[in-house]
Formats: C-alpha cells, structure tokens, sequence
C-alpha cells in the first residue's frame, strides 16, 4: 500500500515572514536573554559583596568589548520585552487585533525598543555612569 501523502505541519519553513511573527518569536528569545542577562547582574551583585578586588574584576569584565555588547544585548532584550509585554497588555485589554493595527504596533514595539536602548545607553554614556 502506497503511503498517503499528508500536508505539512505549519513550521517556519512553510510561512512567510510578518512582524507579528517576529515580534512574537523575539518575545520569548529576549525572556530567555533577560535570565542569563540577570544572572550576569547577579554575578556583578556577588562580586561586589566579595570585596574590592573581585568587583575590580568584573567591571574590566563589564567595560571589555565582550562585556559591553552584553550588556547592550541585554538593554535591548529589556527594553524589547517591555514594549512588547505593554502590547500583549492591550491586545489583553480587548484592543489592537485589527490586522493593521497590530502590524503597526508589531513595528512600533522595535522601533520603541531601539529608541530606548540608544536613550539608555546616551545616559549611561553622557550622564557619566561608565
């Protein structure tokens, strides 16, 4: 007997790419970044309750190339997370589900999240905290 072809199960492969998709996948990539990203901070915390020396050694860490683009990643990852968790607050609330409306809330949530980092990282840079 001769197997019955069967459709696909729905994957990536299988859909085109749209914003809600993105922000969607994005949203749980950036909660799994924003536990290892706190346990970094949890690292500087017990660093610094173990005295001078072993703080001195994770703020080289934290300034290195390698530690900035963490902690960059991670300020995106937050900021990102907390847009897009306002928009899943709405979309709770009964509002946004109009197809428009939510791809234009999908692209308002990243560009949100950017301006953010780039004002976080202006403040930490000009407002003297490096």
């Amino acid at each position: 007997m001769e197997p019955t072809p069967r459709p696909l199960s729905p994957h990536l492969g299988i859909y085109r790419w749209q914003v809600q998709m993105v922000t969607s996948i994005l949203h749980r990539a950036t909660g799994i970044a924003l536990v290892f990203g706190s346990l970094v901070v949890l690292a500087g915390l017990f660093a610094l309750a173990m005295g001078e020396t072993s703080y001195t050694v994770f703020q080289h860490f934290a300034a290195s190339p390698l530690g900035l683009i963490l902690l960059l990643g991670w300020t995106w990852a937050l900021a990102f997370h907390a847009c897009n968790g306002l928009r899943h607050l709405f979309q709770d609330a009964g509002l946004g589900y109009a197809t428009a409306v939510f791809v234009r809330n999908g692209w308002l949530v990243i560009i949100a999240s950017l301006v953010l980092t780039i004002l976080i990282w202006a403040w930490v840079i000009f407002g003297g905290a490096l």
